[in-house]
């Protein structure tokens, strides 16, 4: 495997903390990994592959996210690319259920580039951590009404195997 750059958009950590775990693992199979935040990623074409992963919020990856794909689509679509979601909809109650539907919700993306691995993972609420107060309030009233629960919601084992199949993919 060449150099591999995994880049994400994040609002509270998490999908910084799933980005982590997926270079711990690269490196772990011999990989050159660079792990930068997409706000900071200007150039791609030095990487053999593009591991991209954002948040979900209103449905939809982060601005940022979606803008990073679109600035490098034509460099992605001649690349090897795989890409992840962290959503916390998966940590509602019959979360799974919702997996379908969190995939549609990445149709923008896959109407840029088409990623040859992609996962969804579970997030995790620490509500103050939320920077908006409204936000905060909204997720407050989720908690107190049963949607959601704070914590740690992420799957580490999924996320570890999910890890563990990329090499594979991007040689």
């Amino acid at each position: 495997m060449n150099k591999i750059l995994i880049t994400y958009a994040t609002r509270t950590g998490s999908t910084a903390g799933v980005a982590d775990v997926i270079t711990k693992t690269l490196r772990e199979h011999g990989a050159q990994v660079d792990v930068i935040p997409m706000q900071e990623v200007t150039d791609v074409t030095s990487y053999q592959a593009v591991i991209a992963g954002s948040a979900i919020q209103n449905r939809q990856w982060l601005p940022e996210a979606v803008e990073f794909v679109q600035a490098h689509q034509s460099i992605l679509n001649q690349k090897l690319f795989a890409m992840f979601a962290v959503c916390m909809t998966l940590a509602m109650k019959n979360g799974e259920s919702f997996r379908p539907q969190i995939l549609e919700w990445l149709a923008p993306i896959h109407n840029l580039v088409r990623p040859i691995s992609e996962n969804i993972f579970a997030g995790a609420l620490d509500i103050s951590k939320i920077p908006s107060l409204s936000d905060r309030l909204k997720f407050r009233l989720s908690v107190l009404f049963g949607v959601w629960s704070e914590g740690d919601h992420r799957d580490w084992d999924a996320i570890q195997a999910w890890a563990e199949s990329l090499p594979a993919k991007l040689t």
